[in-house]
């Protein structure tokens, strides 16, 4: 029995079929490049079954190794673009939130202000 961390029970499945579509597609660029897995596996450094692990999106395999792959067929660039701040959207929903929150602040001051500085009521006479 292998030992499985805790992080690899959690994977969520949507993170698990990432990886997978990732091997699947690291598989093809090896096959179009015409090279066998034990060539493919010596570049990448590791053993064959290593290389069968990772062509199979197995997230046990080292994130070096799915980095050093991507770098083989030329896309060691698309790693860091994964995780830009522009494409974030949890951050960009939680600064929206925010930015919601602290505008109702101000309204709801402004607002207090604004009933402040009124004179008050003067009852008309004459009617």
């Amino acid at each position: 029995m292998s030992k499985r961390s805790v992080a690899l029970t959690l994977l969520p499945p949507a993170a698990a079929r990432a990886l997978q579509a990732l091997g699947e597609n690291l598989a093809v660029a090896r096959l179009r490049r015409g090279e066998s897995q034990r060539v493919w596996a010596r570049r990448l450094g590791c053993s064959v079954p290593t290389l069968i692990r990772l062509e199979r999106g197995d997230p046990g395999v080292g994130a070096g190794l799915y980095a050093t792959a991507l770098w083989l067929i030329g896309r060691a660039d698309a790693l860091p673009e994964s995780a830009a701040p522009s494409q974030d959207r949890g951050a960009l929903e939680d600064e929206v939130r925010a930015a919601l929150r602290r505008r109702g602040r101000a309204r709801r001051a402004g607002e207090l202000r604004s009933v402040q500085e009124r004179p008050p009521l003067v009852p008309r006479s004459g009617r």
